[in-house]
Order: C-alpha cells, then structure tokens, then sequence
C-alpha cells in the first residue's frame, strides 16, 4: 500500500512526548489549584433569593 503510514510512523518522539507530559503534570494540578480557589473565594456570594441568572 503506498501512501499510507501505520500510527508508530505518525507519532512524535518519545522525547516530545515525555516533556509534554512533565509539562501536563505540573499544569493540571495549578489549574485546579485555581479552580478551588476561585469557588472558595466567591462561595456564598449569589443566592437564589437574589434572582438574576436561573
């Protein structure tokens, strides 16, 4: 078949591969860091006796 290419070919490099993942583990765990801390610092600002937003 000419062509074609099998996925082993078409993936990058196992050293592209390891420093985006590094990379993934030290972001993921900031972003939810944020995310909690974001809830935490508005929790309790909007009621639903308020209105607004349903």
């Amino acid at each position: 078949m000419s062509g074609s290419i099998i996925i082993w070919e078409a993936a990058a490099p196992p050293q592209s591969q390891g420093f985006i993942l590094v990379g993934t583990l030290f972001s993921i765990p900031i972003i939810l860091g944020y995310i909690a801390w974001s809830y935490y610092v508005f929790r309790g600002e909007v009621t639903v006796d308020q209105g607004g937003y349903h």
